[in-house]
């Protein structure tokens, strides 16, 4: 078993969602046996914590689950311990997710390369 830091992507939407977009970039870290269940538990966390509730001025405030943008081999540390949040504001969030989705796709394709070798 090895020890990884991934970065989650959620979305904040507040009432309408007629405000500049937010995002929430969370680093986690996972205990998993390699990279590919790595991401998968990742992205599980990050379903598992979408959350909806009414603000501090009754408002709903929704955060969705975007993908795992990073993933990074480490040594050992406490599983599941978020060690980073960054709450960013986006003029193009069409743009953000793109790319949010296009980085998830990539490990994910790296992670299954390692764990299935073609050779």
């Amino acid at each position: 078993m090895k020890w990884y830091l991934a970065k989650l992507v959620y979305r904040i939407i507040c009432g309408e969602g007629t405000h500049t977009p937010q995002f929430d970039e969370q680093l986690r870290l996972v205990y998993a046996e390699d990279d590919l269940h790595a991401f998968q538990k990742a992205r599980i966390t990050g379903h598992n914590e979408e959350d909806n509730f009414l603000n501090d001025i009754h408002k709903p405030v929704h955060w969705k689950f975007i993908d795992v943008s990073e993933l990074h081999l480490l040594t050992e540390l406490i599983d599941g311990a978020e060690l980073y949040s960054k709450i960013c504001e986006e003029e193009e969030a069409d743009r953000y997710i793109k790319v949010t989705k296009q980085r998830a796709s990539y490990i994910l394709e790296n992670s299954m390369q390692k764990a299935f070798p073609l050779n």
